[in-house]
This record gives structure tokens, C-alpha cells and sequence, in this order.
């Protein structure tokens, strides 16, 4: 169950930045109810995301909890799961510290993982294969 305050989300549905941001932390609510009915459903249905980056977007990808690095990269192509080498992976609060992978790649906080690798909710990560 999720409670929602309709008067609150659409107060909330009207503004923008950082006038959202005061109005939530002055009511003393984390995040607006549509993000906690969605957490909520994801996690109802066994779901999470991880993402991929590129220098002009991020991209997220729904997976089941408990799919390996190989299953994930078949999400974004059958190919990708076919001929599935490795995983370079890291995290979004390295990416919002570091701010670029050479970074990320410099700092020692990118890993490499295998087939066996299970992807864990919110890892970025880039995939290397060979069809």
C-alpha cells in the first residue's frame, strides 16, 4: 500500500526545480507519491533497473532481481547476450562524483565482472561482446 495525499501532488504537479524540492522538504516528504508508487510497483513485480551512459544520455533498463550481467545486456540486444565477454560496471554516485568514466576508470571505482556477475538495481554498465 501507498499513500497518497492527491491536494499535496498537485500542488506539487505545478511547480518546477527547486521550488519542488522546498515544497517537499518543508512537508517533510522524501519523494512525490508518483515515485513511491512506482518503487512500489517494481518492486512488486520482481523488477529493477540498471542503467547505461553515453556522453549524450543515460538510459535506464528494467530487469528482473537476480538476472546475471549477461541476461541484462540481452535487454538491450539478443546479440549483446550471445556473445556477452564482460562488464564494466560502476555506480551513480560515482558518476555524480566523478562526473565522466575516465574518471570513474581513474579513481579505481570501475569493475569488470563476469558472466556469473547479478546485476544489482541502479549499476551502470557497459557491455563488451563479440557476435
Amino acid at each position: 500500500m501507498v499513500a497518497v495525499c492527491a491536494r499535496l501532488e498537485a500542488e506539487l504537479a505545478e511547480l518546477q526545480g527547486e521550488e519542488k524540492e522546498e515544497m517537499l522538504h518543508s512537508m517533510g516528504v522524501a519523494e512525490p507519491a508518483l515515485d513511491k508508487v512506482a518503487h512500489a510497483a517494481y518492486h512488486l513485480l520482481g523488477m529493477q533497473s540498471f542503467y547505461t551512459a553515453g556522453p549524450k544520455q543515460i538510459k535506464a533498463w528494467p530487469i528482473p532481481i537476480g538476472s546475471t550481467a549477461p541476461q541484462a545486456a540481452g535487454t538491450i540486444h539478443t546479440d549483446f547476450e550471445k556473445g556477452f565477454i564482460r562488464a564494466e560496471v560502476y555506480s551513480v554516485p560515482d558518476l555524480e562524483k566523478h562526473k565522466t568514466e575516465k574518471a570513474i576508470r581513474e579513481a579505481g571505482r570501475m569493475r569488470t565482472e563476469g558472466k556469473g556477475y547479478v546485476v544489482q538495481d541502479g549499476d551502470v554498465c557497459f557491455f563488451l561482446f563479440n557476435v
